[in-house]
C-alpha cells in the first residue's frame, strides 16, 4: 500500500500583463500557493490555491506547519479521514481564509496523486456525468478606459469563438455606465445569449443594490453574482425577493455550512463554491450534493483547469467559467498544459488526474522560494 512520503509546498507570485479593476479592488498580481504530495509509489499530485493579491505565504506557510505532520505515512486514498483531521487540528487556526485555502490546496493534490495512479483523468475518477465536453461561460468584461468599447469587442470575440453564455462586471460604476455596458453586451449576444453580471461584494444595503440593478432587469440577466458580502444572507433573501433576478454567490464562501446558509437563509439559487477556497475537492462534493437536495444548481468559479472535472461530475453542474487569456487568471501561465475550448465547450482532458503539471520554466520566473 503506498503511503505519503513527503510534502511540498512553494509561493508563486505571477504579475498581471496590465491591472485589472472591479467593483471592490484593482489587481495588479496574483499569488497562488502550490502544493506538491509524492508517495512510497513514485506517484505524484499536484493541488494549489489563490492566496491572495498582495501576500500568499500565509497559505503556503499552513501547509509547511499545520498540515504535512498530518499527511507524511498516511494513505493518500484516505481522503475523507486526512480532511477531518486536518479541518479538526486546526481549528484554532482558521476555518476560512488562508488556512482553508491551503487545506483545499492539499486535498486537490491527494485527489490528482489518486487519479493519477489509476491512470484516469480526474472527472472520469470523480463518476462522469458528462463526458467530452462540458458546459462553459466566457468570463470578462472588467473595468478599463474604454469603457463600453472594450466591452464590445470583447464580447464580440467571444460570441465569435462560439460562446452563448458570458460574464461583465458591475456595480463599480455609475449604474447609467453599467446599463449601457450591459446592454451592449446583449445587443450582441442576441436575446437566446445568457448574460451573467458580477458584482464582486459591490453593495452594503439592499436600497442601494435594488437601485443599481432594478434598470438591468430590462435585459434579461441569467443570475447577478455576489451582490453582498457571502455573509450577509439576509440582505440576499430581501434583494431575491424585490427584484426578479437570480441570485448567486458562494465562491469566497468556506466549508459546508456556510454553502448551506446561503441556500436556506440568502434565498441563493445558483450556488458557485470555489475547490480552491471551501476546502477543496472532498467538501466541494458535499456541497455539490447538498446543493442538488435543493434543486439548485453549481457553477464554479475560477480555475476552469479543475472545474472542468469537477462540473463534468456532477448531475447539478450547469457551467465551467473560462477565462480564454492569462490576462485575468494568470495561473495559466504556470501550467504545462491548457484546456481546449470548442464552440462554447471546454474539452475534457483524457490524461491522468488533474491533466497538468507546473512547468518548471515558470516556476523559476514567478516562484517567490523554493519547494519546501
Amino acid at each position: 500500500m503506498a503511503r505519503i512520503t513527503t510534502v511540498e509546498a512553494c509561493d508563486v507570485r505571477v504579475p498581471l500583463a496590465a491591472p485589472i479593476a472591479f467593483s471592490t479592488r484593482r489587481i495588479e498580481a496574483r499569488h497562488y500557493t502550490l502544493v506538491r504530495i509524492t508517495t512510497s509509489d513514485g506517484v505524484v499530485g499536484h493541488g494549489f490555491c489563490h492566496s491572495g493579491a498582495k501576500f500568499g505565504g500565509l497559505a503556503t506557510l499552513a501547509v509547511r506547519e499545520l498540515m504535512r505532520p498530518l499527511l507524511v505515512g498516511r494513505d493518500p486514498h484516505c481522503t475523507e479521514a486526512i480532511w477531518q483531521d486536518i479541518h479538526q487540528d486546526t481549528l484554532l487556526n482558521g476555518r476560512a481564509g488562508a488556512v482553508m485555502r491551503a487545506l483545499s490546496a492539499v486535498d486537490i493534490a491527494l485527489w490528482d496523486r489518486n487519479a493519477r495512479s489509476v491512470g484516469l483523468p480526474l472527472w472520469r475518477y470523480l463518476g462522469s456525468y458528462q463526458t467530452e465536453t462540458v458546459p462553459a461561460y466566457a468570463s470578462g468584461g472588467y473595468y478599463t478606459v474604454d469603457g463600453v468599447a472594450d466591452v464590445r469587442r470583447e464580447v464580440e470575440g467571444h460570441v465569435a469563438a462560439g460562446f452563448t453564455a458570458v460574464k461583465l462586471k458591475i456595480g463599480g460604476a455609475p449604474p447609467s455606465e453599467d446599463a449601457a455596458r450591459v446592454r451592449t453586451a446583449r445587443e450582441i449576444i442576441g436575446p437566446d445569449g445568457l448574460l451573467l453580471l458580477d458584482a464582486n461584494n459591490a453593495w452594503r444595503d439592499v436600497a442601494t443594490a435594488v437601485h443599481a440593478l432594478r434598470p438591468l432587469v430590462e435585459y434579461a440577466p441569467y443570475l447577478i453574482e455576489e451582490p453582498f458580502a457571502p455573509e450577509d444572507y439576509e440582505s440576499h433573501r430581501r434583494l431575491a425577493a424585490a427584484l426578479p433576478l437570480t441570485i448567486a454567490s458562494g465562491e469566497i464562501a468556506a466549508g459546508r455550512f456556510a454553502h448551506r446558509e446561503l441556500i436556506e437563509r440568502g434565498g441563493i439559487t445558483v450556488l458557485q463554491p470555489d475547490v480552491a477556497v471551501c476546502g477543496g475537492i472532498t467538501e466541494w462534493r458535499r456541497i455539490a450534493a447538498m446543493a442538488a437536495c435543493a434543486s439548485v444548481p453549481v457553477m464554479s468559479h475560477s480555475f476552469h483547469d479543475i472545474n472542468a472535472h469537477l462540473i463534468a461530475s456532477v448531475p447539478n453542474g450547469r457551467f465551467v467559467e473560462y477565462f480564454p487569456d492569462d490576462s485575468v487568471l494568470p495561473f495559466r501561465r504556470i501550467l504545462d498544459t491548457q484546456l481546449t475550448a470548442r464552440n462554447g465547450a471546454l474539452v475534457l482532458p483524457t490524461t491522468p488526474g488533474l491533466g497538468f503539471g507546473f512547468d518548471s520554466v515558470a516556476l523559476d520566473r514567478y516562484a517567490t522560494d523554493s519547494w519546501g
